[in-house]
């Protein structure tokens, strides 16, 4: 009796293959999860260019008020016409006070009409969403920081 030739892998050969996707990938997957947080970030310092541009339009728009004092009120749904508490000038989610791994906070509105503001996008989990703070305030430059910002001022890096 003659045995036929098994054609097929051998476990070895599929062990070898399987080490072989698990060195691949445990070197792509950190790549992968560094670029998401780049864009991550460059979103977030998109987003602030938006609200500045955004806080302009609106002071322009409503000279009694000044700058929004809200980001719901940049933001808003019920555009026909805008108001003062539905501008429409961002878009909701930025409005919402989150986007794309980020939490995006408007402080320090005072005065009648309000002549300041301050915009803070600190990620939603550090380290993961995004390594870098980020705010600006009416002078429309976007500053930097790798600690969490209390206060935006001039002490803090531009953004290069």
């Amino acid at each position: 009796m003659q045995r036929e030739k098994q054609r097929g892998f051998s476990l070895i050969e599929l062990l070898i293959v399987v080490a072989i996707i698990l060195i691949i990938a445990s070197i792509a997957i950190p790549n992968l999860l560094a670029a998401r947080r780049q864009a991550h970030e460059a979103a977030a310092a998109g987003a602030i260019r938006a609200i500045n541009t955004a806080q302009i339009s609106y002071s322009s728009n409503y000279p009694t008020v000044g700058f929004a004092s809200t980001l719901a009120a940049l933001g808003g749904t019920n555009c026909a016409p805008p108001s003062p508490s539905s501008a429409c000038l961002i878009d909701n989610q930025i409005a919402s006070g989150t986007k794309n791994g980020y939490t995006f906070t408007l402080a320090g509105v005072s005065g009648t009409p309000a002549a300041t503001y301050q915009i803070i996008a600190s990620p939603t989990v550090p380290n993961q969403t995004g390594v870098r703070y980020f705010c600006s305030f009416p002078d429309g430059v976007l500053r930097v920081s790798m600690s969490p910002i209390n206060t935006c001022d001039g002490s803090l890096s531009p953004l290069q």
